[in-house]
């Protein structure tokens, strides 16, 4: 595993980070809905991910004032989490293809 994330490189460990805040999100939302409003843990980690992705059904909310505000910080946190995740793989795959134009350029102007 240690030398996956290293033939990635730069990517590797900002992928790791990305992927750890993103669980260790979702698994907390799951086990304070699950636990502040009693749903099963299927409902839990359902509503965790519609409100982090901001989708939204409306088929589940919060019913408690505790609830109510735990969602309000967790939307704001969840976003804020996704969008930079968004961002880091965004700005690797951008950095990526450019090496992989860079390369064919200049592979093509040594057979000149």
């Amino acid at each position: 595993m240690k030398q996956f994330i290293t033939s990635l490189g730069g990517i590797g460990s900002q992928l790791v980070v990305i992927v750890s805040a993103l669980t260790g999100l979702m698994a907390f939302g799951t086990v304070v809905y699950h636990f502040v409003e009693g749903w099963s843990w299927i409902s839990s980690f359902y509503f965790t991910v519609c409100t982090i992705t901001t989708v939204g059904y409306g088929d589940l909310h919060p019913t408690t004032e505790l609830s109510q505000l735990f969602t309000a910080l967790f939307a704001l946190a969840g976003v804020s989490v996704a969008l930079a995740s968004f961002t880091v793989i965004g700005a690797n795959y951008i950095r990526k293809s450019q090496e992989l134009l860079l390369g064919m350029s200049a592979s093509s102007e040594d057979k000149k």
